[in-house]
């Protein structure tokens, strides 16, 4: 994604007052100190208050060239916007709506690439610590060592926005894999639960693993083997012993906090470090904050989630505990006797990052790609805004940040990575398109499914997959949402994107744009009539 930075006229212009005030004061200080030494004659003041003029002159000239700038290049139907004879509603609407997004992206979503690069360089440092400390310190409980100890594989793998270039606001969010390594007595049959109709929605994109003899082991003699690990790390399913994820997570938590224990002694002239536990829905959460001798010019505290991850093969994963995008039901609704402390999530991320970067290399040079998805991200954000706690979370949990890059990334499989109109000049069309594609989806006109698993995704593009993957069905990640969410939550993005520019006018930019009206043409921008 190309970079460029633009000058924030909210800083330079008080900047360049205060300048100018302080060579003032400057100047009059060192005049003061000279006027014992020697005394203007009667009637002279030494030049100072014709300076003084002068410098008042400067600065209004400078306020009034930089008030006429602005006008010029921020207000609507300016001379700098186009020239067109004609005032049709189109040739208001989208100049002003393009001004309006160019200002919020670049003053309240835009990350600047050195903070963002300072701060992932030190997640990766502080994270691979531990992640050594941890390897070497080898398995804790019941398994203290061996042929049958759970541990830590000695690498880790970022994950998600913030490294797939996309991140808006703040870089104090990350996601890190821990892959996890399994004893060789060990080997895993993992299955998909998306083909049983019998199960309800939320678990369609779940994984079960049992345990079975690697090749050449002698069935009798593994049972026997292997029933201390099984003991300590498995759970009863349908007769056979599988891999709990629940069980996994309680002892991953575990390691870490012995882990860190290691290192935070040598960690304390960098930063602090603590782990919050996330019990047995969510994964740890490191925080690392600045220690009080840092100077450095990135002093962020940052949150890394550290998800403890099984290699299925070819860079995907099955993570603990799975991804719960909506309430998760009773244990009623699990047949045949699965349990959901048996359940595994997948993670195709390497997969997601090969297919965004097969669709640019492919596409045409100056896409906004990234750009659409960014602002696509801070639209949910302003939508937000006003909703009570309950409602926030339910329609985060709906406009996730994954099913928002899944919304972009089906409209491009759509199109095709040849196609065209995806440049910076129609970056308001693109954006509409996204928003139109997603309300559609929420309200079943099409079917968002997850972009890898199952033999619709884009394997084609993204290399080789693990059969088990190929072979599942096709995930529906919106069909865990009761109809009466989603159709709550098409009706606010529209009315979002509709009041758009009087939202960015509030919430963003500079704060000269608040005080400009919007056209008439703005007032009904949208989509046609067809409310939900």
């Amino acid at each position: 994604m190309s970079v460029h930075y633009t000058l924030n006229l909210r800083v330079f212009w008080p900047l360049v007052t205060g300048l100018c005030t302080a060579l003032v004061c400057l100047y009059h200080v060192l005049r003061g100190s000279g006027g014992s030494r020697a005394e203007p004659p009667d009637g002279a003041d030494g030049g100072f208050p014709l300076l003084k003029v002068a410098v008042l002159l400067l600065l209004g000239y400078i306020l009034l060239r930089c008030r006429h700038a602005v006008r010029q290049r921020f207000l609507p139907g300016s001379p700098r916007l186009g020239s067109h004879s004609t005032f049709s509603p189109r040739h208001f609407r989208e100049p002003s709506l393009g001004i309006l997004l160019e200002s919020y992206y670049e003053h309240e979503v835009r990350l600047s690439p050195h903070v963002l690069g300072h701060s992932k360089a030190h997640v990766s440092r502080i994270v691979g610590e531990l992640v050594r400390a941890g390897r070497a310190r080898g398995s804790p409980g019941p398994i203290p060592g061996g042929a049958l100890a759970l541990a830590f594989r000695g690498d880790f793998i970022q994950v998600g926005s913030a490294y797939e270039q996309h991140k808006i606001r703040r870089p104090d969010g990350f996601d890190v894999l821990v892959p996890l390594r399994l004893p060789p007595l060990v080997a895993l049959e993992p299955r998909s639960l998306g083909a049983q109709p019998a199960l309800a929605p939320a678990f369609h994109g779940c994984f079960v693993c049992a345990l079975k003899a690697p090749p050449g082991a002698s069935g009798s003699h593994w049972l026997r083997d292997c029933k201390p690990f099984a003991d300590c790390f498995c759970v009863d399913v349908l007769g056979r012993r599988h891999l709990s994820a629940t069980l996994v997570l309680r002892w991953f938590q575990a390691h870490l906090q012995r882990s860190l224990a290691t290192v935070r002694y040598s960690l304390e002239g960098r930063c602090r470090v603590s782990l919050t536990p996330g019990g047995l829905e969510q994964p740890p959460t490191l925080h690392i904050l600045p220690c009080r001798t840092d100077y450095g010019c990135c002093r962020l505290s940052m949150a890394v989630r550290l998800i403890p991850a099984v290699h299925l093969g070819d860079g995907v994963f099955l993570v603990a505990p799975p991804p719960s995008p909506s309430p998760i039901g009773p244990l009623s609704e699990l047949p045949g006797g699965l349990r959901t402390d048996a359940l595994w999530g997948v993670n195709t991320a390497r997969q997601e990052q090969k297919l965004l970067s097969w669709l640019q290399e492919r596409a045409p040079p100056g896409t906004c790609y990234l750009k659409c998805l960014q602002l696509l991200k801070a639209l949910r954000d302003l939508g937000a805004r006003g909703l009570d706690p309950t409602a926030a979370t339910q329609w985060g949990r709906i406009l996730s940040s994954y099913m928002l890059k899944t919304v972009l990334l089906a409209v491009l499989l759509r199109e095709g990575p040849t196609a065209q109109g995806w440049d910076e000049a129609h970056l308001c069309e693109r954006l509409e398109e996204l928003v139109q594609f997603l309300r559609d989806c929420l309200l079943r006109r099409h079917t968002l499914f997850h972009c890898v698993l199952g033999p619709g995704g884009a394997a084609a593009e993204v290399g080789p997959l693990p059969k088990v993957l190929r072979e599942a069905a096709p995930v529906d990640l919106l069909a865990a949402f009761d109809k009466q969410a989603r159709e709550l939550a098409a009706a606010r993005l529209l009315s979002t994107w509709r009041r758009l520019p009087q939202l960015l006018r509030v919430y963003g930019g500079p704060r000269y744009l608040a005080r400009c009206p919007p056209p008439r043409s703005q007032r009904t921008q949208g989509f046609p009539e067809d409310q939900p």
